[in-house]
């Protein structure tokens, strides 16, 4: 019985306690809530400070982005410069001109025929024909560069030498002579050299006469006047060529005139090439001296060694000498190259054939963009009376440059090959 009593007491707490707790929840949720804080009144200087750091974080960011767009664009700006000036040397590099110029040519002379007579020998054999057996030492040409010996023309011309002189010729080729030079270049250009002491031999006119037959048969004219003879083959590619003589043309021994002149054609022309006729003449006038030489005593045939250097100084790349009648040394200069003489070409006519004189040669040298000589070669020919000239197989013409360089010129003369390769001397 007590024991039930106290069960009933702990049920009736417990409900007290439940009571309670309903009365607290239900007083809670319909007691009255109390109205929200009022927002505080925003500060006016911190909100312009606020937009004032907004737009100035704007700006920044704006100004980031503008400053990397520029050094992207600058970027690829200076790759596309870049990859333009590569691909512009590369097209300068790959760009190549072959020229291949000889000595001496004459195809006869009309002026004085008795040589002829005392020899028994046609004074006036078809140009064609002399020419032919040379067409394969000029193949692989674009340009071609010959020494006019004598004028061309005919009729009635001034008398050059005096009666009973010994040592004056005077040399007149037939029109014809200026055809068979442009069917001999082919495709390729022909250029001939005015300025030496025989374009001259049928007088003033008769160097005009030369010119007008050489020009109206095609060949190019360079060596009358100063200014350089710009020639384009056919490939596009072109070159600007000078021709000097101490007996007629541009003065060679005006080495003042001579760099003024070769410097206004390199400032304007990628490739420059110089022709000069002068040296003293003959079997004993082989070695190349730096000095002046004199010609029968007293005629002042100029220093081709200071040409030489004086030219390519000032921008020259090539060389082509003649005038001794016999082969002279080659000699490099970095990579311009100095041709002292290719002797006698193909001189039909009253010369002399006998050793030395009667070799000759076509030097070949192909130019870069740029001008610098990439690589030459000598083809040496030979010629038999009265004129006959034919490729030399034995490549005495390439012998004897090879050691002519070097006595004339021990460290910058060309050592020829075997096949007439115009190499450089060997760096120690």
């Amino acid at each position: 019985m007590h024991r039930r009593r106290s069960e009933l007491a702990g049920r009736a707490a417990s409900l007290r306690a439940r009571a309670l707790a309903v009365a607290m929840v239900v007083g809670a949720a319909c007691a009255p809530v109390p109205p929200p804080e009022p927002a505080p009144t925003p500060d006016p200087q911190a909100v312009l400070d606020s937009i004032r750091r907004a737009d100035s974080l704007a700006r920044a960011a704006a100004e980031r982005a503008r400053l990397d767009s520029i050094a992207r664009a600058d970027s690829i700006a200076r790759e596309v410069l870049e990859r333009a000036r590569l691909d512009s040397i590369a097209r300068v590099r790959a760009a190549r001109l072959r020229i291949c110029g000889g000595g001496d040519v004459l195809l006869g002379t009309n002026l004085d025929t008795t040589w002829a007579v005392r020899r028994g020998v046609a004074p006036f054999p078809e140009p064609d024909a002399l020419l032919e057996p040379l067409g394969p030492l000029v193949a692989d040409a674009d340009v071609i560069l010959f020494n006019i010996e004598g004028a061309i023309g005919e009729g009635p011309a001034p008398p050059k030498c005096r009666p009973g002189s010994t040592s004056c010729y005077a040399f007149r080729q037939q029109p014809a002579v200026a055809d068979a030079l442009a069917r001999f270049a082919g495709d390729r250009r022909m250029v001939g050299n005015v300025a030496n002491n025989h374009a001259r031999d049928a007088g003033a006119q008769g160097l005009v006469e030369t010119m007008r037959h050489l020009e109206r048969a095609g060949v190019q004219v360079t060596g009358y006047d100063s200014l350089a003879t710009v020639v384009t083959a056919a490939n596009g590619e072109s070159v600007a060529i000078l021709g000097f003589s101490t007996s007629g043309g541009p003065d060679p021994r005006d080495l003042a005139a001579v760099h003024r002149h070769v410097a206004r054609a390199a400032a304007e022309h990628q490739r420059v090439v110089v022709t000069m006729h002068m040296g003293a003449e003959g079997a004993s006038a082989q070695r190349t001296p730096d000095t002046t030489e004199i010609f029968l005593g007293s005629i002042d045939r100029g220093n081709m060694v200071a040409f030489a250097h004086t030219a390519i100084d000032a921008g020259g790349d090539l060389v082509v000498g003649h005038g001794p009648h016999v082969m002279r040394a080659i000699e490099w200069r970095d990579d311009a190259l100095a041709i002292y003489s290719l002797g006698n070409l193909l001189t039909y006519g009253p010369f002399t054939m006998s050793e030395p004189l009667n070799r000759g040669g076509i030097a070949c040298a192909t130019l870069d963009g740029e001008g610098s000589v990439l690589e030459a070669a000598l083809r040496s020919t030979v010629q038999r009376p009265p004129g006959i000239a034919r490729p030399d197989p034995t490549h005495r013409a390439a012998a004897l440059v090879d050691s002519l360089g070097r006595l004339d010129f021990p460290l910058t003369g060309a050592r020829l090959g075997a096949n007439g390769e115009i190499l450089k001397v060997p760096v120690p």
